[in-house]
């Protein structure tokens, strides 16, 4: 798919929804010297246009009683195993997000668990999944978490 270009007041929209996704129009349109409508119907080609892939509430893990976070590397027999252990990953609701990655891992998966004991749980459940094997990295604490970087107005045009 190509990728769409991008003007100075797309870019400040999106520099904008992607520090509080829920700023209101009026706010980025009298920040942006436009009006309501102007960002309104930019922000509706951003999403047509999958710019913005949508928004979301993100929920505190540790608040849900998820207190331990890790990634689980994934080896598997065959490459012919992919969509079958996908499927069965997606099932699992602590598995958060899944990757297929070039390198070590077939695929990563990110988890939460409520201590180590369901952590252990979860990870045998991957494990009967028939792969050759798994490696398990415990996060101690996420550090940051961000949006990509959007170029500077100006700076930048995508083609």
């Amino acid at each position: 798919m190509p990728r769409s270009t991008y003007d100075s007041l797309d870019l400040k929209i999106l520099s904008m929804l992607s520090k509080n996704a829920r700023t209101p129009y009026l706010e980025i349109a009298r920040e942006c010297g436009v009006s309501g409508a102007a960002v309104h119907q930019r922000i509706q080609r951003l999403l047509s246009n999958d710019t913005i892939a949508g928004s979301e509430c993100i929920i505190s893990p540790h608040a849900m009683g998820f207190d331990t976070c890790a990634y689980i590397g994934i080896f598997l027999h065959d490459p012919s195993q992919y969509d079958a252990v996908v499927e069965a990953l997606e099932a699992i609701p602590e598995v958060v997000e899944c990757h297929y990655t070039a390198g070590k891992y077939d695929i990563l998966v990110k988890v939460f668990a409520h201590n180590n004991d369901h952590l252990l749980s979860i990870l045998q459940n991957i494990q009967n999944l028939g792969l050759a094997r798994t490696e398990t990295l415990i996060s101690f604490k996420q550090c940051f978490r961000r949006q990509v970087p959007t170029p500077p107005p100006g700076t930048r045009k995508k083609n």
